[in-house]
């Protein structure tokens, strides 16, 4: 889902290939690249983001795309695991399509093209190796819907995605964010070390990908089987626990999709527990500050609580009477502040729309 939670840029192109970039974090500081010559990896700090956005699409064949100047300002909480990173790339990628006139931005299927220079960006110069759900989600996610986001590269942009509704209020629920404080990165090698093992793992079990394994255990007779025969082809330990988890939780996101169409709150939430419970034994990516805050949510009355984002740090996500929230938010912040000595900040989760353009009239 998207939040109402915004970053902001304006954007001026050039018409050299110097880009500067400044933010509301260090209005002081501005920084300074050339396109002309860069290589992936050559920016450093918080600059590579929307400067790499720039890089990928000169590097897709987009010629016309020079240099700009940019200031950004931003509510997204940073390092929290909501995404701050693709709000960043998502918004300078549709911001240099506006403005060098590329016209990917207007259409969902046209957007792909810059979601992709926004991984691109995020994967090759900011070195963080992350997949394309938040870039989607920040991009094609509309209001009061989720998206749900099918991988297979088979598919088209058309047809890789599907807006589920996600009406909260029909069950008097809210989607509560805790964010734990816990300090949150991606680019220390532990998330990239995770997608090679898959990665690794697919090709000894002989398939493209770990998508084509979960379909083939989905669809057989005794999934519990099928899934016990296919680790067993692996002798790494780890890796066995790595396939696994991904494995059942695409299963759970079927399951999720299901259950909450069909008003099956309490096994909505009971997926949500078995979600944590798989990232933090068999994926290992969540911190003793993210399985605190899910074991309070869970006594406090949630319905099912688990992290969000990529993991080692950031939030947490927790289905709630919304009657409830308040209450919720009082025993859990008072319960976790004991237990880890963070203060929690919480968000409600409005589900809103995804990244728009406005144009604004001013002296040039």
């Amino acid at each position: 889902i998207a939040l109402p939670h915004r970053t902001f840029i304006a954007l001026k192109p050039r018409e050299d290939t110097r880009v500067r970039v400044v933010s509301d974090v260090a209005p002081d500081q501005i920084a300074e690249a050339d396109l002309d010559g860069l290589e992936a990896g050559g920016v450093d700090g918080w600059a590579a983001y929307p400067v790499g956005v720039a890089w990928a699409l000169r590097e897709a064949g987009f010629d016309s795309v020079q240099g700009f100047d940019a200031a950004f300002s931003s509510c997204v909480p940073l390092g929290s695991g909501l995404s701050s990173s693709a709000a960043m790339t998502c918004s300078t990628a549709l911001a240099l399509d506006d403005v060098y006139g590329l016209g990917y931005g207007a259409s969902d299927a046209g957007r792909v093209t810059l979601i992709n220079a926004a991984i691109k960006s995020e994967n090759d110069m900011a070195g963080a190796s992350t997949g394309g759900l938040d870039q989607n989600a920040s991009m094609r996610c509309t209001f009061g819907h989720a998206l749900r986001l099918d991988c297979r590269p088979e598919l088209s942009p058309l047809e890789n995605v599907s807006q589920q509704e996600f009406d909260l209020d029909k069950y008097g629920l809210e989607l509560l964010v805790l964010d734990t404080r816990a300090p949150h990165q991606l680019n220390d090698g532990q998330y990239a070390q995770r997608r090679a093992t898959c990665e690794k793992a697919a090709e000894i079990l002989g398939v493209a990908n770990l998508r084509v394994v979960a379909d083939e255990i989905a669809k057989s007779d005794d999934p519990f089987q099928a899934l016990k025969e296919t680790l067993d082809k692996l002798a790494d330990e780890t890796m066995k626990k790595r396939v696994r988890h991904v494995v059942t939780e695409i299963a759970r996101v079927n399951s999720f999709v299901r259950a909450f169409a069909n008003g099956k709150i309490d096994e909505a939430g009971r997926l949500f527990n078995a979600s944590h419970d798989s990232l933090a034994a068999d994926y290992e990516v969540t911190v003793p500050e993210l399985d605190i805050a899910v074991e309070v949510a869970r006594a406090n009355g949630a319905y099912g609580a688990r992290m969000t984002g990529g993991g080692f740090g950031g939030c947490t996500v927790s289905l709630v009477k919304r009657d409830r929230v308040t209450e919720f938010e009082k025993f859990v912040g008072e319960r976790y502040e004991k237990q880890t000595g963070y203060v929690p900040s919480f968000y409600v989760a409005e589900i809103s729309d995804g990244i728009t353009v406005e144009k604004l009239k001013g002296e040039s």
